[in-house]
């Protein structure tokens, strides 16, 4: 794929594009099954899932950020997202083509508002981003117990590619990302009492294994489902860091 076409930024606009509960790229996991552009700058982005019946809710949300993120690209006139083999397929892509919002589009089955869905997911990827980068500071640190991690700040974590999808997910949940900034918090922002933060620690690691464990699940079943899933799918470097580190 030549560079600087709009091809290539779509692709790297769908980069951006996470999984709501898994927290990865859907470029990553395999969920983009094609993606073309015509000469008049229309694109047409075909999106599938390991399984028929993937909750609607979190359907609805990837194809719809896809759609904003490809229609906000400098160049693109036109935008058509279709979920594919899922059995809220036509309704969805229904809903898509007339931008009608996921109310609108399930009406009495949208149980949750998807700015509160994606609220209550961007919590738990911060959860477990937060337990990578200080789980990681405790092997490196041998003699640095759990209670000490009290005085941490984001500026005493290293410049890696953990440290930054921390403050990603900081930046996405409303948290501060100064270098003083408290690393281990709540949703709300607030230290825990140096007492707490042994639970507090082991119900974060307990997040980010059923994230990494879903997404481990997901993609075998795309596989099956998809047996092309894999040449498909374009690795990221959360790939290389995940596996460094989530053990």
């Amino acid at each position: 794929m030549t560079p600087d076409t709009l091809e290539h930024r779509a692709h790297r606009a769908l980069d951006r594009v996470v999984d709501p509960e898994l927290d990865e790229p859907v470029t990553d996991l395999g969920f983009v099954r094609s993606l073309t552009v015509d000469g008049a700058g229309r694109l047409t982005l075909h999106l599938r899932l390991p399984t028929s019946f993937c909750a609607p809710n979190f359907a609805y949300l990837m194809a719809s950020d896809a759609k904003d993120a490809l229609t906000a690209l400098p160049g693109v006139t036109a935008v058509t997202v279709l979920l594919d083999d899922h059995h809220d397929s036509e309704t969805i892509n229904r809903g898509l083509a007339a931008d009608a919002g996921y109310r609108v589009t399930f009406g009495p089955e949208a149980e949750q508002d998807l700015a509160d869905l994606r609220r209550t997911f961007r919590r738990k990827a911060h959860a477990a981003a937060m337990e990578r980068a200080l789980t990681r500071l405790l092997r490196a640190r041998p003699g640095l117990s759990e209670q000490a991690l009290y005085d941490i700040v984001l500026g005493d974590l290293p410049d890696d590619d953990v440290t930054r999808a921390l403050l990603r997910r900081r930046a996405a949940t409303g948290l501060g990302v100064a270098p003083t900034d408290a690393v281990l918090v709540d949703d709300a922002g607030r230290r825990p009492a140096p007492a707490d933060i042994p639970l507090r620690l082991r119900r974060a690691r307990s997040t980010r294994i059923s994230i990494d464990g879903n997404a481990h699940f997901c993609r075998g079943l795309l596989r099956t489902r998809y047996p092309d899933a894999t040449a498909d799918r374009t690795p990221g470097a959360r790939d290389a860091t995940r596996r460094r580190h989530v053990s």
